[in-house]
């Protein structure tokens, strides 16, 4: 996920100037990147487990009549999420006559995930994964992480580093904030997705998960821009299990949450909060409940003010822009 909110107060960017000249510093051509005979002498995924139950939160004590909440808990096993999510991307791809996927594959755990289930419903022929590394700043495991990832599901793969796009920018008549600058990073590569799904007739697949989605942890443009959110209704929480689960390799389901768009980033520490104090919130937002509530409920007013505030703050940036009526 690529993200950095903003106009958000929470955000706390660490971005350096040297960073920036740093990373500028490559000029390593895109190539594609072969993929094997036999890909599963490649890197070994973990053995499938059996399946299990997605615990739900407790349902908690009915509110006033006057303020209903409305419950709506995770029931399905793994297995049948997982079989409804591949389901779904099939069916989509049916209904509206197309063929091809493209998604931009980090070495995270959600675009990792994504690109299994979009395999699964495809097959591997017709997915096509970009790394779009930082060179300077993307940690080498990620780029390796997923190289072998599209190699084991046989999958097309370009590898294209964003450097010399990103160095362009140091020519504008102005000096871009570092929210800027990291904000340039993920559109950057949602124009790169773009201009191969237009070259190629395939469609862009989105990684983004929906504690990312409600927190409006993306940027507008950038990693939020797809035309399909494959896990875009799992928290992040329901994402490693899944994960985890179907065997992804646990170097990529266990790896800290990271948009990698400046030294040291990590999601956790730019949000205020680990994913799984805030999927609780979140739960509750999905039921309705009020930011009270959820209080009397327990849970920290620090941490529900700090998730309903950016709920608040970047809800625009999953909406189409407002219209001025003439």
């Amino acid at each position: 996920m690529e993200n950095v909110p903003q106009n958000n107060p929470t955000a706390r960017p660490s971005h350096s100037d040297d960073a920036k000249a740093s990373n500028r510093a490559s000029g390593e051509e895109a190539k594609q990147i072969e993929r094997p005979k036999d890909a599963l002498t490649a890197a070994p995924m973990a053995e499938q487990k059996p399946a299990q139950v997605m615990n739900p939160a407790p349902a908690p004590p009915k509110p006033a009549a006057s303020n209903p909440v409305k419950s709506h808990p995770r029931t399905s096993s793994l297995d049948e999420i997982y079989d409804r999510l591949v389901k779904g991307v099939r069916d989509f791809f049916q209904k509206n006559n197309l063929k091809r996927g493209v998604l931009g594959l980090s070495g995270g755990v959600d675009s990792a995930l994504t690109l299994k289930i979009a395999v699964d419903a495809l097959g591997g022929d017709n997915i096509t994964a970009l790394l779009m590394p930082e060179l300077g700043l993307t940690k080498q495991e990620n780029i390796d992480h997923s190289k072998l990832l599209c190699q084991f599901l046989n999958v097309n793969c370009f590898y294209q580093p964003i450097n010399s796009f990103l160095s362009d920018f140091t020519a504008l008549p102005w000096r871009p904030t570092p929210h800027a600058h990291m904000n340039t990073k993920a559109r950057i590569r949602s124009v790169i997705l773009y201009n191969f799904a237009n070259s190629e007739n395939a469609i862009v697949l989105g990684t983004s998960n929906k504690s990312e989605l409600l927190l409006g942890y993306g940027t507008k443009y950038g990693d939020l821009a797809a035309d399909l959110e494959v896990i875009g209704d799992l928290l992040k929480t329901e994402v490693i299990k899944l994960a985890d689960h179907i065997g992804l390799p646990l170097e990529i389901v266990n790896k800290t949450p990271s948009a990698e768009l400046a030294p040291g980033q990590t999601d956790e520490e730019e949000i205020g909060a680990t994913y799984s104090d805030l999927d609780k919130v979140l739960a509750k937002v999905l039921m309705n409940y009020s930011g009270q509530q959820c209080i009397e409920h327990g849970l920290p007013s620090a941490l529900v003010q700090l998730v309903y505030q950016r709920v608040k703050q970047n809800r625009h940036k999953c909406e189409l822009p407002f219209i001025i009526h003439a």
